[in-house]
């Protein structure tokens, strides 16, 4: 057994007849009894008391001690006393993470986490407490898919610290602790009525951000960083490689999400409407900074600016010009009809003409196709009707004979 067990209520001396024997101290029946003293692998001494008639739990306890240090799995218990927030937010610093990610990290934990389960002792969780937590997120209202990602983030700080032999195991990962389950929704394309509608009532200088999402697949951010080294007309292809997003409300220039560049085909109908719109707006160098705001200043001739001629600005154009638009065009502005709607767009319009789920996910920009597919799955061609188109074919002249002419390897059918 690792260290030893000290009895404060008795201690021993030597009687009258040399012998030893347990004499009551001063704090017998007072307090804890015993106190269980072990060194840790870090050469400090450290103790844990038990009460009257626990000394064999006091024991058990060292045993354990002396296994967890023997197996390399040691947690020293005044670890767990950091709160989760103050844990965290050591966490945070420690991370080379894009700071833009680490941004969203940091605001999503500062918003839903730390009000709630940040003064928490980290050894302390139990799968309750993250139940209750879960519980609270969606009675404030957060949406499924929302709180899912707040529950990877805190489940991510919990793994952090078991690897940091903080505290033993991931309470997240309890049996009875349940990541929000995504709505059921399907998405619902916009039709291509609707996408006209829309473009027709934005401001012309902003109509080839329509045409660069619906025909091609970037999302707000890549056709806001699109420059007019970007595009190939030559051999029809749009090299997406960066994105202007804004970092603490300013905008910075980074590579697309995923931090991957990729190549998506440039349509004859794009590609036209690109020229004429170079020709009305004739492009200027706009320099931001690269990543992070103290980064180096890059120049980029971007396709679409404002009218004040910079590198435009989310929240305004949203505000100002994109959700006018959608009124306008009839569309009620609302979740789900961001910018983003018309991306959904084009993967429908893909998905439509039989392109394979792999070659949407590359021109989306996922990092998965599993997630294409889960995305987008509803609106594939069924399988019966392919079904029954390829029996169809093969039995094109069935009503002029006794069965098919022949099958698809020449063999006459039986």
């Amino acid at each position: 057994m690792a260290g030893h067990i000290q009895d404060r209520w008795y201690k021993t001396e030597t009687g009258p007849d040399g012998k030893p024997c347990k004499v009551k101290t001063d704090r017998y029946g007072v307090g804890l009894r015993y106190r269980a003293r072990y060194i840790g692998p870090d050469g400090s001494e450290k103790s844990k008391s038990f009460p009257d008639r626990k000394k064999r739990e006091a024991e058990q306890w060292l045993n354990n001690l002396e296994g967890d240090m023997a197996r390399g799995a040691y947690v020293s218990p005044r670890a767990g006393r950091v709160t989760f927030q103050q844990y965290a937010e050591e966490w945070m610093q420690s991370q080379d993470a894009d700071p833009l990610t680490r941004e969203s990290v940091e605001s999503r934990l500062r918003l839903h986490a730390f009000p709630h389960i940040g003064q928490r002792p980290m050894a302390s969780f139990t799968p309750s407490h993250l139940r209750a937590w879960l519980r609270t997120l969606e009675e404030i209202g957060l949406a499924a898919a929302y709180r899912r990602v707040i529950f990877a983030h805190v489940s991510t700080v919990f793994t952090a610290a078991v690897e940091d032999r903080i505290i033993h195991e991931n309470p997240c990962r309890a049996r009875s602790v349940k990541a929000p389950r995504l709505d059921p929704r399907k998405v619902v394309p916009w039709s291509y009525g609707q996408v006209r509608a829309v473009r027709a009532a934005l401001n012309e200088r902003y109509r080839v951000l329509v045409d660069l999402a619906a025909g091609c697949g970037l999302r707000q951010g890549e056709a806001f960083g699109l420059g007019v080294e970007d595009i190939d007309f030559e051999s029809g292809t749009l090299h997406v490689v960066r994105q202007v997003k804004l970092l603490r409300g300013r905008p910075i220039f980074a590579l697309p999400k995923g931090g991957k560049a990729r190549d998506v085909p440039l349509p004859e109908s794009v590609a036209a409407s690109l020229t004429a719109h170079l020709t009305r707006y004739p492009t200027t160098e706009a320099k931001l900074p690269w990543r992070t705001l103290d980064g180096p200043a890059v120049s980029v001739p971007l396709i679409c600016r404002s009218s004040a001629d910079k590198a435009i600005d989310r929240n305004h154009f949203n505000a100002q010009y994109w959700r006018p638009a959608l009124l306008a065009g009839g569309v009620q502005p609302g979740p789900g009809n961001g910018m983003h709607a018309l991306r959904h767009f084009y993967a429908s319009v893909l998905l439509d003409a039989g392109e394979s789920i792999k070659a949407v996910s590359e021109y989306l920009g996922h990092a998965d196709p599993a997630f294409t597919l889960r995305t987008y799955t509803h609106l594939m061609p069924s399988s019966d009707s392919r079904t029954r188109s390829a029996v169809d074919a093969l039995f094109v002249d069935a009503s002029h004979s006794d069965g098919p002419k022949a099958a698809p390897d020449g063999r006459k059918g039986q």
